[in-house]
């Protein structure tokens, strides 16, 4: 894979998600967080890091989150180099095809604002794209679209985030119980709660609003 295009497209997703990057050493890209150096990306997507780097339990996961970052986009960057140019008929631009099953197609377009992805339908003769969803840079979701889409993926196994949210809202409540939980259920719940924490990061400033919603709605006055 281009190192270079590689590098490109990571400083872009690093730097959306407060991440600084720093000029590239060799054929690594070293990263920083708050101001000080985190870690460093290898050309093949892998992280190394100083342990004194990552001493506290904040930069322990921003380092997870440089890690899950840089397979992401060492995964749909390979995929770019090597899909086929999207022809249809009213499409114009730079769309690339990642994936195509049953009729539905994932797409990618490279911007100055990094690649953007995006689902499509093909109409009854191939000839022509219908009902698009637009995901702008956001990968998990548009492959997580094309599966349901085409059928690789049964739409009721796939909780949406509003259901994600409130799982794991139900998760904390349990394990702040006194319920007399076994170690292997508590495990579980937490484990739980770690894979919703993946697909929704900002899950808990999701539940501090829904918080704060029903606290000021509790206090307005009644008729």
């Amino acid at each position: 894979m281009n190192q270079e295009l590689f590098f490109q497209e990571l400083r872009i997703a690093l730097h959306r998600e407060g991440f600084t990057s720093q000029p590239e050493q060799g054929e690594c890209l070293p990263v920083e967080w708050g101001g000080f150096p985190l870690c460093r990306i290898t050309a093949g997507g892998g992280v190394r890091y100083r342990q004194e780097d990552v001493a506290t339990p904040e930069r322990e996961r921003a380092s997870e989150q440089v890690t899950d970052l840089a397979c992401i986009v060492r995964e749909y960057m390979a995929l770019m180099e090597q899909a086929p140019l999207l022809k249809a008929q009213g499409l114009s631009g730079d769309y690339r095809t990642l994936a195509e099953f049953n009729g539905t197609v994932l797409a990618g377009h490279p911007t100055k604002h990094g690649v953007h992805f995006v689902t499509w339908d093909w109409n009854f003769d191939r000839t022509a794209l219908n009902q698009g969803n637009y995901f702008q840079e956001n990968y998990i979701n548009a492959k997580k679209d094309f599966a349901i889409r085409s059928g690789l993926t049964p739409k009721h196994q796939v909780f949406n985030q509003d259901q994600l949210i409130e799982i794991y809202r139900c998760c904390a409540d349990t394990l702040d119980a006194s319920f007399d939980l076994t170690a292997k259920q508590e495990k579980c719940i937490r484990g739980v709660q770690d894979q919703i924490a993946i697909s929704v990061p900002d899950v808990l400033a999701h539940i501090r609003e829904q918080e704060q919603h029903a606290e000021s709605y509790s206090q307005e006055p009644t008729m």
